[in-house]
């Protein structure tokens, strides 16, 4: 009977083992399109921190109501109403430029994340990247601090690392890639623009939003870094550091990795262009 009960309990492991090792090894669903960032006019304005208020100019002393009154004969008589109104007219206002869409360029771009673990006894950093991710950016170049950013979306499923069976697990089992694609980071607030800026001249900033993987969102900060090298493009790296349990993620064990730390490092490196039209 005991050898009986042994026979059935090893059956059963394998079988499990089996079927967990068919779900994490499978082949991953490909990205079903190329990445398309979302367009940054149908999402709402991301708030930016307000400029310092300016105090108003103090009135002077004002004039007598005589002197006003013969102030406004004289000009009534030099400029006729008829003159001054051709006058506007004729003077039509500063035109502004107004805010550029610039897009994330996907084949000049990468998002990566970074994982430490101990595999076999020594210290190794897990590094997954994707060359799949999109966003698009609103900048008035003489109004820096009115930027806004649209959602950055990472197509998971494009993530590749050192190893073929990472991969898979990290597809199948971790991100659960056939289910959720995308992962998303949606811009709620901007902190630190500057007034201006210069061609050439990098600047940073810090940008807080909302970070969406599978099924779960959080509030995070990226730490970002851009500069505008020339009025057509502009390149920039933005990096912020996550738990993964804080999403729900689980990291299957592996006989040769002794330990994975909890922390997961996010990296975007991107280049971006105005948009055609």
């Amino acid at each position: 009977m005991f050898k009986r009960l042994m026979f059935g309990s090893a059956i059963a492991i394998a079988v499990i083992a089996g079927l967990v090792a068919l779900y994490v090894f499978r082949p991953p669903a490909e990205a079903s399109r190329p990445i398309e960032a979302i367009p940054i006019a149908t999402v709402a304005p991301v708030p930016t921190a307000a400029p310092a208020a300016t105090a108003a100019p103090v009135a002077t002393t004002a004039p007598a109501p005589t002197e006003v009154a013969e102030t406004v004969e004289e000009t009534e008589a030099a400029e006729p109403a008829e003159a001054l109104a051709v006058a506007s007219a004729e003077e039509p206002a500063a035109a502004s430029s107004g805010p550029r869409i610039f897009e994330i360029v996907p084949s000049r771009s990468q998002a990566r994340f970074l994982i430490d673990e101990v595999l076999r006894g020594s210290p190794f950093t897990v590094v997954g990247v994707t060359d799949q991710v999109a966003g698009q950016i609103a900048v008035d170049p003489s109004d820096p601090r009115g930027a806004q950013v649209g959602p950055i979306l990472v197509n998971a499923r494009t993530l590749a690392t050192d190893n073929g069976m990472r991969n898979r697990a990290i597809r199948n089992f971790i991100l659960n890639t056939n289910a959720y694609e995308f992962v998303t980071f949606t811009p709620t607030s901007i902190d630190g623009l500057p007034e201006a800026v210069t061609v050439g001249q990098a600047f940073s900033f810090q940008i807080s939003g909302d970070l969406t993987i599978k099924d779960t969102t959080r509030p995070v900060t990226f730490d970002v870094t851009v500069t505008p090298v020339s009025e057509d493009e502009l390149v920039g790296s933005a990096s912020t550091t996550i738990l993964y349990r804080d999403f729900g993620l689980l990291i299957p064990d592996a006989p040769a990795v002794d330990t994975v730390a909890d922390e997961v490092r996010l990296e975007l490196d991107f280049v971006a262009q105005p948009t055609a039209g």
